[in-house]
């Protein structure tokens, strides 16, 4: 791929993590790479911002339940739970991925949680009876996907949410991709390959809300965040916006 590819449309590509024979040790660096950029750049905070509004409705007194669609290694429903306690809310979390190794890593990096449960399974056929949770999140997952894929995703959120539903991801841009070039020039070769291909067959604006509007989630709010990242969030007891754009 070049230098600065062009990036006026979504550049389809296979993520080396998402291999089922991935290296162990490559993706044990990649997640510990995630980990750390969420982590520094404050990007965990895009999802718990959204989940901070949305506490203002919550009743006292009951758990709020969450599955997190390929939770990785699981950091973000960890601090999802300790930002829920510290707001005296109880939040359980309940992870799912598809890839068995990345499974283990989020085992792993639970096994003292007890908020938490890890489960494998495949996000576009989830494995939950219709509103079996109050929200359906994922972070970082959709680029992964095509157009078709991401539609199906969200609409199984929908499904398994009684309350609402909050998808992070990334914008696509040419900045974005040299900035994370930079950032990954001494990592090992797939956190390299995978952090280039994740901007390049990541969305636009408008991509995002004309994916929105084929799942037919109007409520889903469209909120940028610092970092090339976004939010499409919303509760659906909200009112739907007019002409089905936010």
């Amino acid at each position: 791929m070049p230098l600065l590819p062009e990036l006026s449309v979504r550049r389809r590509e296979a993520e080396w993590m998402d291999e089922p024979g991935a290296d162990p040790k490559e993706l044990a660096d990649a997640l510990k790479f995630i980990r750390r950029v969420n982590a520094w750049l404050g990007y965990t905070w895009a999802t718990l911002s959204h989940l901070e509004r949305f506490s203002r409705g919550w009743p006292r007194g009951r758990s709020i339940t969450i599955v997190d669609l390929a939770t990785g290694s699981a950091d973000v429903p960890l601090e999802i739970v300790r930002w829920s306690r510290g707001r005296g809310w109880d939040v359980r979390v309940v992870g799912v991925d598809l890839h068995e190794s990345t499974v283990e890593a989020a085992r792993q990096a639970t096994a003292g949680e007890p908020a938490i449960e890890i489960v494998r399974g495949d996000a576009l056929d989830l494995p939950f009876a219709g509103g079996s949770f109050d929200y359906a999140m994922t972070s970082m997952f959709l680029h992964h996907l095509s157009d078709e894929q991401v539609v199906r995703v969200l609409r199984e959120m929908d499904r398994v949410a009684r309350r609402g539903v909050l998808a992070a991801d990334l914008l696509r841009h040419r900045r974005a991709y040299g900035w994370i070039s930079l950032l990954t020039l001494l990592s090992n070769r797939m956190v390299r390959h995978d952090a280039r291909v994740s901007v390049a067959q990541a969305f636009t604006r408008d991509e995002v809300l004309a994916l929105r509007d084929r799942a037919q989630l109007p409520y889903l709010r469209f909120s940028p965040h610092f970092g090339h990242r976004f939010v499409l969030a919303g509760e659906k007891s909200q009112p739907k916006p007019e002409n089905g754009r936010a």
